[in-house]
């Protein structure tokens, strides 16, 4: 992490509407959080430099472009041919995120298809590191959610 600095109520009502609206303008920013345009500015720049923000984009519903088939994969391998050894992998457009986790698997995929037959293919590929397991997603609940300060007693 960069810039270290304690995270105050105001950078937290900034971090909250940048999460929720990424392209509000700093003008619209500052009013809502009681500052002057440059002033908060200089906040996000500060967030940013201090890798609290990584990045801003935008978030595409994959299924309307026809990217519908989306599964989370389970790799149990071990060794040299493991999945999260090889960088090629992370550069699939399958495969949304992944995460090395605990347990009898050594990482979780998440990836999207554009049919059963596209899915099947990616499961082959991933064959070549392990074993796959696969869990199909059948209704999208909860995609994200914003980060807030924690409680305090």
């Amino acid at each position: 992490m960069g810039v270290e600095f304690e995270m105050d109520g105001t950078y937290w009502a900034i971090l909250g509407t940048l999460q929720i609206d990424g392209r509000i303008s700093f003008s619209e920013l500052g009013r809502q959080v009681h500052m002057s345009a440059p002033a908060v500015a200089e906040r996000v720049r500060r967030l940013e430099e201090a890798g609290v923000i990584d990045g801003f984009h935008a978030n595409v519903k994959s299924a309307r472009l026809g990217w519908t088939v989306r599964a989370f994969v389970l790799m149990a391998c071990h060794g040299p041919r493991c999945v999260l050894r090889d960088p090629e992998v992370l550069t699939w457009a399958e495969v949304v995120s992944m995460d090395r986790v605990t347990g009898a698997a050594c990482s979780v995929l998440r990836v999207r298809a554009r049919s059963i037959d596209h899915f099947e293919d990616v499961i082959d590929r991933l064959s070549a590191f392990g074993q796959p397991s696969s869990m199909m997603v059948l209704s999208h609940l909860l995609d994200w959610q914003p980060i807030t300060p924690h409680p305090t007693k």
